[in-house]
């Protein structure tokens, strides 16, 4: 009997796992990404004290481009080795290395050292979430896949709902255990990595065959040159002068950088770090393209609205992070929703289109926002702006595995977090150093508008010491921005307005390179959904790689019994072969004789 046919109802096929040993895996892999959702998002609402209290707040950029540039060249890397040596390990390499960036971060004492350290960090976040969703590619058919991410997108979203309240609640406290709030941050993800550790080793059992490739070394290294210089001009370019020597050298060293690694991505073939081949699919080059433009505006855009709730609304670090409930909600709600959808039709193309829509939609609402904006509206506008964005999130992640062979699920999983971080990166330093630049220009404008109100001038005789401190700091730039706390209104009034116009500029670049997502969306071709998950599929190519290499290029040598020649058979004149004749069972019959050599009814009414 075949293993099919003695399989019960409802069992899964030949290696399919059950809904419960899913659910098993699932729950180790949540806890690394808990971690690694928990860092992108706790530190944006405590980046405002950090900066205060280490004395350089127009730094932070460099904070969180060094996180995202590491992250970025590690991701490809981590998805690579993956496929060599077995996820498992490489999973929670990532996760110690995570962990000791993370002790590092808390004990740094400039923002420049911080940003070392965050480096560091995000050599691990590199290899968490790529990681992550490799091992459900490969346990999970595409078609089902999003019943389950459903679940990985709860904790996704409860970690990004978490981290700003939490970064808020750590950051507004001044000393915690002796040490200062704000480092609590980073020395939280401590505990909650060893007992994702354990977590781990105890549940992800994983059957993994090591394949004998070459790492690509070289095209890790030619990534990071060809990256780094465009990251460092494109977050010192608005001080250096987009056309200094210092800006040229960059661009030329990054233009070199990444034109020899697409050469050495061609020359490594199969062992590259990104193979150039699945670029041959229009669906997976679409798909990344369009990661990136959503990570430039997830990263880059967000990254302003908690510095326009705490400097212009007033809000704390924790009320901030509170504030942002309603973007992560409809982020949330999308994404499960949209989820269901694809498990139920098997079509995700309308997905990533109408998510386009509102997140251009969203990006519009928010250039209205000013420094008497209500928060309702704020509110709102962040609400469209998650919906769209959580539309893209999945469908576009399921789109790139889906559309490349199974042997290479790990790259394409790391190919995603790759492009999402590359746009991430530029987004968070080209979009931060556009705001703190314009915001420069903005703030004195409005002061000179200032200048004749009589409110102004009022606020400013009747507080002379104020209106002196004022003068003091916007000359100083804007790396602490706390003395606008003991100003009167009518003296802090124009620094906000300035502040949410130079926000305002930003919103305006995002919704028009939004515009390029709208269009790629429709250009995404949609390739049906495999109905197997990433293991059954590498089976079933390895299975038919071995019949084609079989001896005669066919099925696999079998001994083959010769026939029994009927005239070589001893029968009745008009009777059946006897059955005592070897090979007599073998011998081909009509198909209206039963095995004994009687005819059915029909048979004998013919004859």
């Amino acid at each position: 009997m075949s293993a099919t046919a003695a399989r019960t109802t409802g069992e899964p096929p030949d290696g399919a796992l059950t809904h419960r040993q899913i659910l098993t895996i699932l729950s180790g892999l949540v806890l690394g990404m808990f971690l690694a959702a928990l860092d992108q998002t706790i530190v944006s609402t405590a980046i405002k004290t950090i900066g205060n209290d280490l004395n350089d707040l127009s730094a932070q950029a460099w904070v969180t481009t060094a996180f995202l540039i590491t992250s970025t060249i590690a991701a490809p890397l981590f998805g690579k080795l993956s496929d060599i040596y077995g996820r498992k390990r490489l999973f929670m390499l990532a996760i110690v290395i995570f962990v000791i960036g993370s002790a590092l971060c808390g004990l740094a004492q400039s923002m420049y050292e911080l940003a070392g350290f965050r480096a560091f960090q995000g050599i691990g976040a590199g290899g968490i979430m790529p990681l992550a969703l490799a091992v459900i590619g490969d346990i999970i058919p595409p078609r089902e896949r999003a019943r389950y991410q459903g679940y990985m997108m709860a904790v996704f979203a409860s970690a990004s709902v978490l981290g700003p309240v939490l970064g808020g609640l750590l950051s507004g406290t001044d000393s915690f255990l002796g040490t200062a709030g704000w480092r609590w941050i980073f020395y939280i993800n401590v505990p909650i990595a060893a007992f994702a550790l354990v977590v781990i080793a105890k549940v992800l059992h994983l059957d993994h065959v090591r394949r004998e490739r070459r790492i690509d070394w070289w095209g890790s290294i030619l990534l990071a040159v060809g990256l780094v210089p465009l990251l460092v001009v494109a977050e010192q370019g608005q001080s250096w002068g987009w056309a200094s020597a210092g800006s040229f050298a960059c661009y030329l060293i990054g233009a070199a950088g990444l034109a020899v690694f697409v050469w050495v991505q061609h020359r490594m073939g199969d062992d590259a770090l990104l193979p150039l081949r699945l670029f041959r699919s229009s669906t997976f080059s679409v798909a990344s393209a369009q990661v990136t433009i959503i990570g430039m505006a997830m990263f880059g855009g967000l990254s302003v609205i908690p510095l326009y709730l705490q400097i212009v609304k007033g809000a704390s670090p924790t009320k901030s992070g509170l504030l942002l409930l309603p973007l992560v909600a409809g982020l949330m709600l999308a994404s499960l929703g949209a989820g269901q959808l694809i498990a139920r039709t098997g079509r995700y193309k309308i997905f990533p289109v109408v998510g386009s829509v509102l997140m251009v939609i969203g990006m519009c609402l928010m250039i209205t926002l000013g420094a008497d904006t209500p928060l309702w509206r704020t509110d709102i506008y962040m609400a469209v702006f998650g919906i769209g964005l959580g539309l893209n999130m999945q469908s576009l992640v399921l789109a790139m595995q889906n559309a490349v062979p199974a042997k290479d699920m790990g790259v394409a999983s790391a190919a995603s977090t790759f492009f999402r971080s590359i746009g991430g990166t530029l987004g968070t330093a080209i979009f931060l150093s556009v705001l703190f630049a314009q915001a420069g220009t903005k703030i004195g404008h409005e002061y000179a508008k200032a200048a004749t109100d009589p409110g102004f001038v009022a606020a400013g005789k009747a507080h002379p010491d104020q209106l002196a401190a004022l003068h003091q700091h916007l000359g100083g730039g804007l790396d602490d921005t706390s003395f606008l706390n003991g100003l009167a209104k009518p003296l802090s009034h124009p620094f906000f307005a300035g502040f949410s116009a130079a926000g305002d500029v930003v919103f305006v670049i995002v919704a028009v390179l939004l515009l390029g997502a709208i269009v790629l969306s429709t250009r995404l071709k949609e390739v049906p959904l495999r109905m197997v998950s990433g293991n059954q599929a590498r089976s079933e190519a390895e299975t038919a790689a071995a019949v084609k290499e079989a001896p005669g290029g066919g099925a696999p040598e079998t001994q083959v019994i010769p026939p029994v020649e009927a005239a070589d058979v001893p029968r009745a004149a008009d009777g059946p072969a006897p059955a005592d004749v070897p090979g007599a069972a073998d011998l081909p019959r009509p198909a209206d004789q039963l095995p004994d050599g009687t005819r059915t009814d029909a048979a004998a009414d013919r004859s």
